[in-house]
């Protein structure tokens, strides 16, 4: 009976923690940072519906001696998936749709059903400020190229640039998927910070006056455009760039469900039901990558770094597109709407509205934001797509 007693006692997380301290330590660190997202989540409603899922994945990969995610599994370049059915767990199960690329699609389908696609129709030139606000994810892939990264974790980790969670984790689950919580982390967390970190760079490269502009109402778009723009843009991209057709494909699958008119029903469920069941599903299992043999690396600081340095240049890039084109449009375009051109659908929209009224309580920024706003969901995409065709094995 005693040796049954100390074999279970031996077996507890707690005599783990206490024979290993080295594993004790790391796993405290990594229960402080759970702590700090649970509050980011909870208390300031940072992004809380995939914070909250990322921080309790990541407390479940960090319980001693549970074993709920086996990341090495799915780190080998060819997949045993029946060893992984037979002797994996829920985490595991749960991972599977994000390895296959699964999750994302869906979360953009869910995008496409609740965005209107009206100002972008309706304004195409938004197109350039959503080009010109990717250019934070090829500095940063640069960047972190020059500091020792191998060309397909820079690729991971310029992509946060694009201020696009899902297309964070579909480029990192393919080309470094073992950085993949450190990305998921500091991208998401940079969405959320999006009304702090945007303003200063809006205020520096813009006056007062141009904050002012008052932009003239955007022309109606017919029914007909709304039916061919989605159907249009996945064919285009497709062709283009076919690594982009899963994100894209889907994303403008989801705005036709929308736009249709006679599929209702099944745009309120990627809009509602299974864009819940999908954040869930993503939010654990992209959490519980973060280990702490996986996470607590001076790697996971330089991502966290490059990836803050990425978002800011993406917003400057998208600010001086639009300041260029306010120029030469003589001052029909207010530059603030650029800064809507990372794909951070609608927060960033709203804080081109926020800090436009700011400057001139008649100005109504948000309809015009839109349109650069959803240019910047297709561009990361494409830049995702980009990475893809030239680092995928």
């Amino acid at each position: 009976m005693l040796d049954t007693i100390l074999n279970f006692l031996d077996s507890t997380g707690v005599a783990k923690l206490v024979h290993d301290p080295v594993l004790l330590v790391k796993t405290l660190i990594m229960y402080v940072i759970v702590i700090a997202l649970l509050y980011l989540a909870i208390k300031k409603k940072f992004e809380p519906l995939l914070l909250l899922p990322i921080a309790f994945g990541m407390l479940l990969a960090n319980l001693p001696g549970a074993n709920l995610m086996h990341l090495d599994w799915f780190l080998q370049k060819e997949i045993d998936w029946g060893y992984i059915l037979n002797h994996g767990g829920l985490i595991d199960f749960l991972y599977i749709g994000v390895k296959l690329g699964i999750y994302p699609s869906l979360i953009f389908m869910g995008v496409g059903a609740m965005t209107d696609f009206t100002a972008l129709i309706s304004n195409p030139k938004s197109l350039l400020m959503g080009a010109g606000a990717q250019l934070g994810v090829f500095v940063a892939f640069f960047g972190a190229l020059l500091i020792g990264f191998i060309p397909e974790a820079a690729g991971a980790i310029g992509i946060i640039g694009g201020a696009d969670g899902p297309t964070a984790i579909l480029v990192t689950k393919t080309l470094a998927p073992a950085l993949l919580g450190a990305i998921a982390i500091a991208a998401y967390s940079y969405m959320a910070l999006i009304p702090i970190i945007q303003p200063p760079f809006m205020k520096l490269l813009t006056t007062k006056k141009e904050r002012q502009i008052v932009m003239t109402a955007l022309r109606p778009v017919s029914q007909t455009e709304k039916l061919i723009f989605p159907v249009l843009v996945a064919i285009v991209v497709a062709i283009i760039l076919p690594d982009a057709a899963p994100l894209i494909g889907f994303l403008m699958f989801g705005n036709l469900l929308n736009v249709s008119g006679v599929t209702d029903r099944l745009s309120k469920t990627a809009q509602n039901e299974l864009m819940n069941i999908v954040t869930i599903f993503l939010g654990v299992s992209v959490g519980a990558t973060a280990s702490a043999e996986n996470f607590l690396q001076l790697q996971t600081i330089a991502i966290v770094v490059l990836g803050l340095v990425a978002f800011s240049i993406s917003t400057c890039g998208g600010l001086i597109t639009a300041k260029i084109m306010c120029i030469v449009t003589k001052g029909k375009i207010n530059p603030l709407i650029g800064s809507a051109g990372v794909s951070a659908v609608p927060m960033a929209a709203r804080v081109a509205q926020v800090e436009g009224q700011k400057a001139n309580p008649a100005n109504f920024l948000l309809m015009h934001a839109m349109g650069p706003n959803v240019a910047g969901v297709i561009g990361s995409a494409v830049a995702a797509g980009v990475f893809l065709s030239m680092f995928k094995g």
